[in-house]
């Protein structure tokens, strides 16, 4: 009947279909990423089997990653194409060292994940995703889309050394905290 329909899936079972699964899937992971929906949520969109899958269940292995901001954003000031975590976050961050985990204002690792700065993503979230291992890579990338040259250096002295970019690459989705989290918890 709807041929172009995405069928949408929780926890496997078939629940119904949706004609605009791109902002189906930006909604719900907005939703997410304010807290509304439980960040242990996982969201996966399949393009080209046109399904959309929230798993709820128990027992998928999740791990943290930065989060690269999809659109320009006024209200946070921040820009397509940046880490969600601001200079304002870790100076919230600085602050809590002075007001202890117990305060009513303590931030910390649950205000990081409030504010959408960090999201946790299990295995098939993360087929879905581009990710790229530092917030330099980052910035590496938004200037040879610009347009600009940007010489490469790795591989001299201890550098490390660091993939070629893709220009025709999309655009990165999350960044790694730290390279070596990329084995969880074997590093």
């Amino acid at each position: 009947r709807y041929p172009n329909a995405t069928k949408v899936f929780v926890n496997g079972t078939w629940v119904g279909v949706h004609q605009d699964p791109k902002h189906l899937v930006s909604l719900v992971q907005g939703l997410r990423r304010k807290n509304v929906i439980s960040f242990e949520v996982s969201l996966v969109r399949d393009i080209r089997d046109r399904e959309f899958k929230i798993f709820s269940d128990a027992g998928r292995v999740m791990r943290p990653l930065f989060t690269v901001e999809q659109e320009d954003n006024g209200e946070s000031g921040v820009e397509k194409g940046q880490l969600i975590l601001t200079k304002e976050h870790v100076q919230r961050l600085e602050a809590d060292k002075e007001l202890g985990k117990y305060h009513p204002d303590y931030w910390g690792w649950p205000g990081l994940l409030r504010s959408g700065a960090i999201e946790y993503l299990d295995a098939e979230e993360e087929e879905t995703t581009m990710i790229c291992m530092t917030p330099e890579d980052l910035d590496m990338y938004r200037l040879t889309k610009l347009g600009f040259d940007v010489s490469d250096n790795s591989g001299q002295g201890n550098n490390r050394i660091k993939t070629r970019m893709n220009p025709t690459t999309h655009m990165y989705t999350h960044c790694e905290i730290h390279p070596s989290m990329l084995l969880g918890i074997c590093a």
